[in-house]
């Protein structure tokens, strides 16, 4: 398979790159301090082009491959993960889901203020008791005319306080189990929805993610996304998709990681020289730059895949690489998010050093999307075939 990064690809990283040293870098811990979104930041945000980056050019979008929403995520990511999970979240959950499952009519009102940020959008699939195990939701939605009436409640959503559309998975069966999923367009406007609180989190602060209530909510019949009861083939391929373009937000991390413990083991002076003329500090140096290489390719690989391969799901080669990638790379992030914070030593440990903010933020990625236990188990299915 083909790295080789082509002129746009670089071009848009050396964009994004620069837009988050002067927009995003400078407040990161302000974000992270006030657990609040920047004002503005979807606004500039859009201004880049980068709302809808993988929606076709017909519905606004930039109609770029995944490989290109990798590299956005990666590079938001160095500065600011809390502001790279909602963009992504946004970006990838809701609008490319709605662009490879929409009808034309649904994508036609739909994407458009999506992809200028005038909307907002999200992802509503975990519920209260109902996380790794996604095929268990409860909330239910019942044909009444040409409406649906769900009730439920979702959990943990990125952006729920904010969205205006948001990808929403229901039981439209209970007794078909998997095969009785339905998806939806949910207008967050439709009566019946409400936020029932924001959530308070360890990392990604900054990040709004809330518990969201559907108590006789009504949606039209022409809001199903795909087909009533085969809810289960948007979701998998959805999910295959995620893993493999969050795996790029562990890059990010690491990458930042790598680069401040660098300018640390250069600048801390002990015993007469710089910390990183000692051998042990030039160890785990050594071992998280290799460790980003590895995830770094595994991670470019299964976006590419991705984009070549959409079906997803069991017994597809992207549904094990994106589980590898995902699974490989958040314990990779996490590890040398570690190793920053004992490089800085006691520095590392205080608030107004940003390493262990990344720390925080690279834990998130072994537990969302399906828990790294949950990825294992993806990965052994699909190479014994069970």
């Amino acid at each position: 398979m083909d790295y080789r990064f082509s002129e746009q690809h670089i071009m848009l990283r050396e964009s994004i790159r620069g837009f988050a040293a002067k927009e995003i870098r400078p407040i990161a811990e302000e974000i992270d301090a006030e657990d609040a979104w920047p004002e503005g930041m979807w606004e500039k945000l859009a201004g880049l082009g980068i709302m809808g980056i993988t929606v076709d050019e017909e519905y606004g979008g930039a109609g770029a491959d995944l490989l290109s929403a990798v590299i956005v995520l990666e590079e938001l990511s160095k500065a600011s993960p809390a502001i790279a999970l909602s963009w992504g979240a946004h970006a990838n959950l809701c609008c490319n889901n709605l662009n490879h499952n929409a009808s034309p009519d649904q994508k036609r009102k739909y994407l458009p203020p999506l992809c200028t940020a005038k909307h907002i959008g999200a992802l509503g699939l975990t519920e209260p008791n109902a996380g790794s195990d996604a095929v268990s939701i409860q909330t239910v939605a019942v044909r009444n005319g040409d409406h649906y009436v769900v009730n439920g409640t979702k959990m943990f959503i990125t952006n729920g306080t904010v969205a205006d559309t948001i990808v929403l998975y229901t039981k439209t069966d209970r007794a078909k189990g998997a095969k009785g999923i339905t998806a939806f367009i949910l207008d967050t406007a439709f009566p019946g929805f409400s936020v029932s609180k924001k959530l308070k989190k360890y990392g990604h602060r900054g990040s709004p993610t809330a518990e969201l209530v559907l108590e006789d909510c009504r949606i039209p019949v022409e809001n199903v996304l795909g087909e009533e009861n085969r809810g289960i083939h948007v979701l998998m391929s959805g999910l295959d998709v995620e893993r493999a373009f969050y795996a790029g937000e562990s890059i990010g991390i690491a990458e930042a990681c790598l680069e401040l413990s660098l300018q640390y083991a250069r600048e801390r002076v002990q015993f007469g020289k710089p910390i990183g003329a000692f051998q042990l500090i030039q160890a785990k140096l050594a071992d998280m730059y290799t460790q980003l290489e590895a995830g770094r390719a595994l991670c470019y690989k299964a976006a590419l895949l991705a984009d070549q391969e959409r079906k997803g799901g069991k017994g597809t080669e992207v549904h094990k690489l994106a589980a590898a990638s995902i699974l490989f790379n958040a314990e990779m992030a996490y590890r040398i998010a570690d190793q920053a914070v004992q490089i800085h030593g006691g520095y590392g440990y205080m608030l107004e050093y940003p390493v262990q903010r990344f720390l925080r933020d690279a834990k998130l990625i072994e537990i969302g999307a399906g828990t790294s236990e949950i990825r294992r188990l993806i990965i052994a299915r699909e190479l014994l075939g069970v």
